[in-house]
């Protein structure tokens, strides 16, 4: 019994050294990716729900760095003008390269409503905007459903969420949800590769 009682005890400390060799890889990660400025997409695609989002996405479709915005998991009675009202942001190119998914209320939902749009307008690459923790988790959805697309990561950093993370329990716990998720999806993904 006591043997037992022991090896439960290693397999334990086992898993929580695991759990934080993940987890520091994560948010090693997550906090010093490099963006790329100059490369060109066939469209620009922003998840909302973070701040900076929206706005960052408009300011490279103003930069013309695609030729195409779709803004994910807008609400259902918000249009494009509220949008600009609401992030101080407006669209200076052509709005009818503007589009807006309505329908997404989480990031698996995103992938989907992003998916359709990518067959819908044949599109090869995007320019990825959303929340820097949420990129991982983010990319690896729309992966999933788009094994060909290239995307380029734009991680978005927001004043709410610290960069000195250890040191803000708020920050601690927001990365330490994301890597959950994400590992949950990552896993998630590879059992459906395994099957299929």
């Amino acid at each position: 019994m006591k043997k037992i009682h022991f090896n439960l005890l290693i397999l334990m400390y086992c898993l929580i050294l695991i759990w934080l060799g993940g987890f520091v890889i994560f948010q090693q990660y997550i906090r010093k990716h490099q963006t790329d400025e100059i490369s060109k997409t066939d469209a620009v695609v922003v998840l909302t729900g973070g701040k900076n989002r929206i706005a960052e996405a408009m300011r490279l479709y103003n930069e013309g760095l695609a030729g195409m915005l779709f803004i994910s998991g807008v609400g259902s009675d918000t249009d494009l003008k509220a949008l600009e009202k609401q992030n101080k942001s407006f669209i200076e190119h052509d709005k009818s390269h503007v589009f807006l998914g309505k329908d997404a209320t989480n990031t698996i939902e995103n992938a989907i409503e992003v998916s359709e749009m990518i067959r819908r307008n044949n599109v090869k690459s995007i320019r990825l905007v959303t929340s820097y923790y949420h990129m991982p988790r983010s990319k690896e959805e729309i992966l999933r459903l788009n094994p060909k697309v290239k995307i380029i990561e734009h991680p978005v950093y927001s004043g709410n969420v610290s960069k000195r993370w250890w040191k803000r329990p708020k920050s601690f716990w927001l990365i330490a949800s994301e890597y959950h998720k994400f590992l949950a999806s990552y896993t998630k993904n590879l059992v459906l590769k395994l099957i299929y």
